[in-house]
């Protein structure tokens, strides 16, 4: 891999799947401020709402994910601007 070409803040983060719990140890420069153990060492955690691991492209299910209040915060938003 040629030297100097990432970011200064590149680094392993663990990404934890929200629907199915999974996590992946990625490179990334997202920002976190919270941490999580994973195979024995110490990564910063991002959380994701789905994944591969949760997709029901890739699963095969059928699977509705629940927002709730999202409809209603819209709702609220666009009498605000009224």
């Amino acid at each position: 891999m040629k030297k100097d070409i990432h970011p200064a803040d590149y680094r392993q983060v663990v990404f934890v799947d929200l629907a199915s719990g999974m996590q992946f140890l990625v490179g990334s420069t997202i920002e976190t401020t919270e941490t999580i153990q994973f195979e024995g060492k110490e990564y910063p955690k991002a959380i994701v709402e789905i994944s591969s691991a949760s997709h029901p492209f890739y699963t095969g299910e059928d699977r509705t994910l629940d927002k709730t209040g999202r409809v209603e915060k819209f709702k609220q938003r666009a009498s605000k601007k009224k």
